[in-house]
Parts: structure tokens; C-alpha cells; sequence
């Protein structure tokens, strides 16, 4: 195999694994125009769907477009927290951070606005950056209003409107007491005038829940926006040209059956691509795709050896009925049978276990793979006996 990098150009045509910008962001034209319309004019967006769809890339690419003298966009990851105060804490230093732009104004917003609560401010040797608050957290009503109200006072005190996205918001649902949580926050976010929130998560099938489940608190709380998948020209487009740019050829019917075998899977194109690139000395061909392809697999057999260790034979039995093409319609007699599911009062159980593994999705009766890379492994290199 000859591999071909030319540093001269470009440095990776593909990016996978991380947020995307600039060149590497391809098409999304409308969920931008839809979610900086909402950015702008203060509409509480939840984005939704499934995992490495490019989500967070989006509101990264509108919060820069967002972002002006009296409009600030205050982001925050929560994926580490695992309690109420480590939110609070991380809260309070977030909006003071991408409020101000001098660490001593962050300072002196401190003193003014959580005068009551007595923070602790630690700076590091990059104070810019590295600057974080502390407090002791005391629990009460009136004590977690106060904080959560932080953005509206700055907001009003400095005549500005912010915009709050949080990342991995799914996982308050695992916070302690969580129902009582979501009511504090929503009792207070909305009610406020000057700022808005743009929520968003990796877990498709509890953001689903937290937010169109009429007994919660979040129901029905803003512009649901439910990403889909970026549709083929516009890869076949994206990936010849990210070729072209670093003197390199691929034709638009092998870009096609990139985007065919990961199923317009936003980070598995941008990875396969990849991997096909440095395969390719000058023109791709097919022979270099299927290298690609056996590279990708064998980067991923480790976590799908550990995703399908504790699966049961009827688990199993229900991702291969999927994997041939079975997307609904689990109870008939036939599929029952072919796939050996055990009764239709089974598949209820299945599909749950399997949505809470986070091995498949459904879309009203629908279901299927989370990650299509997954269903091309399975079929290659997991052998189940007929049933």
C-alpha cells in the first residue's frame, strides 16, 4: 500500500471525531438559517438527533454567526456532570466567562451578581482561559433561583440579549431527584426575558423523552428541530472536491458508495473518506474502498465486540432480523419465526433493552441500527446460526 499525505497543501482534507468548521463543514444551509433566525429573535431551540450527526458542529458554526457587540452566545458541555451543584458550578462559570471579555470584568461580575453566595475565584496562569469559581452549595429554592437568574441580571445590567447553548443536556436525567430539577429550571427559563437556550444531546431516544413527554417539565419548552441526514449530492460534491484540493481524484460513483455504506452517516462519511485518501496515491478506485472499509471495521471491532458481549440470543437475533432489512412489523407470525423472537410480547422488551444500549433508534414504528458502521461489521464478522 502507498501512502500519499501532501502536508503542502492541506493538512486533513477529512474530519471526524471532532466538531467541524470552515471548509469541513458541508451543507446544513437550512437548519443554519432556521436556528440563527431562533438565535437572533430569542426562540428556545432542542435539537435532536442521533449521535455524530454533526449537531454540535451546527450551534458552534451559529454561535459564531450569532455573535455580536449586544448579542452573546455562552456555550457549555455538561456531559461530566453528575450532580446539581457540579452544573451550577460549571454554569456560573460559563456565563460569566463568555459574557466578559477581561478576566477582571469576570471577576467584578462576580462580586456584583453572586455577591450572596460567596465565590471562590481561582485564576490560573492564563487567566483568559483558565479560570474557574467555587462556592459552598446550599440547597433551597431561593439559593439555585438566584443562580440560575445569573444570565438574565448580566443581560439586563449590560443591555445585551445571550443566548445559552448546552451541550449533552440529556444528562440531567441522571442527576438526583431529576423531575424536581427540570421543574426549577424551566420555572425560571421561562420567565426570563433576555435570554434564550439551545439544547442538545448525543442521546436521541432520552432527548426525545425529556422533551416531548406531556408529563415533564421540558414539553413542549421550544423549536423542536430534528436534524436529518445530509442528503448524497451534497457529500459526492463535498468529498470530490476535498480531493481535488489536495490533488487527488475520486469519481462521484465511488463518493456515492461512501455514502452509501455508512448510510449518510455525517461522522463515518468524513472518516471512510479519510481513510480512503490515504489509500489513494492518485485516482481512488474500488479495490481502495474496500481497504478503507476493512480499516474502518477493524478500528471499530474492539467497542462492537464490547457493545454485543452481553447481548442476549434473542437481542442478537432482533439486530439481525433489523440488519436484513426487518424495520417493523416484529409481532408477525413470519418474522417471529425466521428470527426466533420468542412471542410478540417480546418484542416490547427487546426493543427497549436495545434503545437503552443505544444499538438501535425508532422513528414512530420504524427501528433501526444507531450506528450503521455497526450493521456492516455485524454482517461481516459475527456469525449467528441460522434460526
Amino acid at each position: 500500500m502507498q501512502i500519499t499525505v501532501n502536508f503542502c497543501i492541506m493538512e486533513k482534507p477529512f474530519v471526524f471525531g471532532v466538531a467541524t468548521s470552515g471548509e469541513n463543514f458541508t451543507d446544513r444551509e437550512k437548519e443554519t438559517e432556521r436556528l440563527l433566525l431562533n438565535f437572533t429573535h430569542g426562540v428556545n431551540t432542542i435539537l435532536i438527533s442521533p449521535r455524530r450527526w454533526g449537531k454540535t458542529s451546527l450551534v458552534k458554526k451559529v454561535a459564531q454567526m450569532a455573535q455580536t457587540a449586544k448579542r452573546k452566545v455562552v456555550y457549555m458541555d455538561i456531559f461530566s456532570c453528575r450532580t446539581e451543584q457540579e452544573f451550577y458550578r460549571l454554569w456560573i462559570t460559563s456565563v460569566l466567562k463568555q459574557t466578559s471579555s477581561k478576566w477582571d470584568e469576570w471577576i467584578e461580575n462576580a462580586k456584583l451578581f453572586l455577591s450572596h453566595i460567596n465565590p471562590k475565584i481561582s485564576i490560573g496562569t492564563d487567566p483568559m482561559n483558565d479560570f474557574s469559581i467555587n462556592f459552598e452549595y446550599v440547597r433551597g429554592d431561593s439559593f439555585e433561583t438566584d443562580i440560575l437568574q445569573l444570565p438574565e441580571k448580566i443581560a439586563r445590567e449590560k443591555g445585551i440579549q445571550i443566548v445559552i447553548c448546552i451541550d449533552e443536556f440529556q444528562q440531567i436525567s441522571d442527576f438526583e431527584d431529576s423531575k424536581t430539577f427540570q421543574k426549577k429550571l424551566r420555572t425560571v427559563w421561562q420567565l426570563q426575558q433576555h435570554v434564550s437556550y439551545c439544547l442538545f444531546g448525543s442521546k436521541k431516544h432520552l432527548m426525545n423523552e425529556l422533551f416531548e413527554r406531556r408529563n415533564l417539565p421540558f414539553y413542549k419548552f421550544g423549536d423542536a428541530i430534528y436534524l436529518t441526514k445530509i442528503e448524497t449530492k451534497y457529500w459526492v460534491e463535498y468529498i470530490c472536491r476535498r480531493f481535488a484540493d489536495t490533488g487527488k481524484h475520486i469519481s462521484s460513483g465511488l463518493a456515492e458508495e461512501i455514502c452509501r455504506l455508512v448510510d449518510n452517516h455525517s461522522s463515518y462519511v468524513q472518516q471512510l473518506s479519510w481513510l480512503l485518501w490515504i489509500h489513494t496515491a492518485g485516482a481512488a478506485t474500488d479495490t481502495q474502498l474496500s481497504a478503507a472499509l476493512e480499516d474502518l471495521l477493524d478500528q471499530n471491532n474492539i467497542l462492537f465486540q464490547n457493545e454485543i458481549e452481553s447481548l442476549s440470543s434473542y437481542q442478537m437475533n432482533f439486530l439481525r432480523a433489523i440488519i436484513d432489512g426487518v424495520d417493523s412489523g416484529f409481532s408477525r407470525k413470519e418474522v417471529l419465526q425466521k428470527y426466533n423472537l420468542g412471542t410478540s410480547a417480546n418484542i416490547i422488551r427487546l426493543k427497549n433493552a436495545l434503545l437503552q444500549k443505544e444499538l438501535i433508534e425508532t422513528d414512530g414504528p420504524r427501528v433501526t441500527l444507531s450506528d450503521p458502521v455497526f450493521g456492516v461489521w455485524f454482517k461481516k464478522r459475527v456469525c449467528i446460526p441460522p434460526a
